[in-house]
């Protein structure tokens, strides 16, 4: 049901108050402009939204800002008041609403996949988690930690480490099978329930149950050494030693090994910080920090959109869940929850003994990790307004954009441009460019060329930075200013140049140029404001190189590989995309290249010869 309003009249807003149904489902309050301010979701949409425009006294200052602004209200009816959760966490995180919680979580964590629907599973390390069937692990907050548990699997547990397309073209086992860390199911006959067995006992090193696991391992061990099967005695001896070393490192935080997950809080009404501490069978396994960037006012609703929104993306819910306050429609939360494991889920308030010092422990990592990103912010909010002020600009250089350009020789020439928000690297607002009309090494031209690319369309989905930065001293500055003039954009963003030092003249730092200004200028005693230009110029420096020696590297396969008859551009490509680059490709063998579809041993042979 919709209905529509076009100003704040009361009169017009409670005909669409009268006109909503008593039915549960998920309401959108919405301004004169029609955004979105609020989601939320009710057992009874008209009584719930009714008490918004009841008894606004007891409402808080930021409620009261809300309905103040109410102009519309859309309702969308469910069949339960659990489809209204899922609809409610859904609506929220795709229209971030102003008056909601919305999760902040910039990075995309990696995780485990484990595929037990395939004969022969492999680990693979992974940062989008779809249900697709297979089973996840994580996410986890640090890469290296990914990386170290999985290579600790592979030297552990015998399970295939090579792709699916190569392990339905190798016609022998690879080093790892010699080694023993693989039972070689790609050109051997391996029995799927031995290799099944070794799957589960990974996910169930991989769900914290490591002491358990290494029973069942020592079982075995003791009946293989019975049986006189000395050499799979050996291995599972060689396995359950290395889970102990492992197990020696954990850390124990409960004594009742069960898998729950505890939630800190910290901050106030207009900026949160929420703790996700991660235990598995007693043990800690990772801790999590997530920005609400627009909080609730209550503790209660707080705590019940953050559950809702965390854990309709997670694969893996623990039995329970202890949080510093209950959360509204608490009952509700858990039976959805249950629903989504399969199991009984609990969520719980302790007020004393061990589940008490968990949610403190929680508290206080949450109260460090806000104090310590609180403080950085605010060391990296001086520099930009030092910068501010020492650059004469009109605004806070909140966002900066530098360019540099990038050929060897004259050839593949490249140009890149990297963003820096708030002082930090915007990855996703990298950019890189192929010259198209600019030849040989004239940097002038191709930074004319990618300037007037990247500022030719500025727009809602393009936006202009504070300060724009490039590579170079004068001359390449001048010829920047000379396009954004050409552009029409003077004024709308500063310019500035960065130059290297010549030691020679007996510099001792690098140079920053202002237009229409002869003399450098002078960013004073407190090194923190050239350091950042330099760290921005050095990235910028950094991904153009890595793109021109990708480009270069693309063309020495293809020219090379040119003189091979018999391999065409399907061929090229496939090569470079499965090596990765040139070098690995002279490094690869004729028996790994031959495995490639298409390529025969001969072929492999000429190509390897060429290279």
């Amino acid at each position: 049901m919709k209905a529509s309003a076009k100003s704040t009249d009361s009169k017009l807003l409670q005909d669409i108050i009268d006109g909503i149904s008593y039915k549960p489902g998920v309401y959108m309050m919405k301004d004169a402009e029609g955004t979105i301010l609020y989601v939320g979701k009710a057992v009874n949409l008209k009584k719930r939204v009714t008490s918004y425009f009841q008894n606004k006294k007891t409402h808080s200052p930021k409620t009261a800002l809300m309905v103040a602004r109410v102009a519309d209200i859309d309702t969308v009816v469910t069949a339960s008041e659990k489809e209204a959760l899922i609809l409610e966490s859904n609506l929220i995180k795709r229209h971030r609403p102003r008056f909601n919680v919305v999760l902040k979580d910039d990075k995309r964590y990696p995780s485990i996949r484990i595929d037990a629907r395939t004969v022969y599973p492999k680990i693979e390390i992974v940062r989008k988690t779809p249900k697709d069937g297979a089973v996840y692990f994580g996410p986890f907050s640090s890469a290296l930690a990914v990386r170290q548990t999985v290579k600790l699997i592979n030297k552990t547990f015998p399970l295939r480490k090579c792709s699916d397309r190569s392990m339905a073209n190798r016609t022998r086992p690879c080093i790892h099978h010699q080694m023993g860390q693989c039972l070689g199911p790609c050109c051997l006959t391996v029995d799927p329930k031995k290799y099944s067995g070794i799957v589960k006992e990974v996910i169930l090193f991989l769900k914290g149950r490591t002491p358990e696991l290494i029973q069942r391992i020592r079982r075995r061990m003791i009946k293989a050494a019975s049986d006189e099967d000395f050499e799979a005695a050996a291995a599972l001896r060689d396995r359950m030693f290395a889970l102990e070393k492992t197990l020696e490192r954990q850390v124990t935080v409960t004594t009742d090994f069960m898998d729950r997950d505890v939630i800190g809080i910290s901050g106030n009404s207009d900026f949160r910080l929420v703790t996700v501490m991660t235990l598995r069978r007693g043990f800690l396994q990772g801790v999590r920090h997530f920005e609400l960037v627009q909080a609730a006012p209550e503790k209660g609703e707080l705590v019940a959109q953050f559950l809702g929104q965390f854990y309709q993306e997670s694969h893996v819910i623990p039995v329970e869940v202890l949080v510093p306050d209950l959360p509204a429609g608490k009952i509700l939360l858990e039976e959805t929850l249950s629903e989504w494991k399969g199991r009984r889920v609990r969520i719980h308030r302790p007020t004393r003994g061990e589940k008490r010092k968990l949610l403190e422990m929680a508290q206080n990592n949450a109260d460090n990790t806000l104090r310590d990103r609180l403080q950085r912010a605010s060391r990296e909010a001086e520099v930009l307004e030092g910068l501010q002020r020492r650059l004469h600009m009109d605004r806070l250089p909140l966002r900066i954009e530098c360019f540099d350009n990038s050929n060897l020789g004259g050839t593949n020439p490249v140009s890149a441009m990297v963003v820096f928000e708030n002082g930090r690297p915007y990855k996703a607002g990298y950019r890189r460019y192929k010259i198209r009309s600019a030849s040989g090494q004239d940097d002038y031209a191709s930074m004319a060329e990618v300037l007037t690319r990247r500022y030719g369309k500025i727009g809602p989905d393009n936006p202009a930075p504070d300060l724009m930065l490039v590579d170079g001293g004068r001359g390449q500055l001048a010829i920047a200013n000379a396009v954004i003039g050409q552009l029409g954009l003077d004024g709308q963003f500063h310019l500035a140049g960065i130059a290297k030092k010549d030691e020679r003249k007996g510099e001792v730092d690098d140079k920053i140029y202002l237009p229409d200004r002869a003399n450098p200028v002078n960013l004073g005693h407190d090194g923190r404001f050239l350091l950042l230009l330099q760290q921005i110029r050095d990235e910028a420096h950094r991904f153009a190189i890595t793109f021109q020696r990708k480009r270069r590297n693309r063309s020495m396969v293809r020219s090379a590989l040119d003189q091979v008859a018999g391999v065409g551009p399907k061929r090229k490509a496939m090569l470079l995309k499965h090596f990765g680059s040139i070098k690995k490709i002279r490094a690869a063998t004729v028996d790994e290249i031959s495995e490639l579809p298409g390529i025969n041993r001969s072929l492999a042979e000429a190509i390897r010869k060429v290279l």
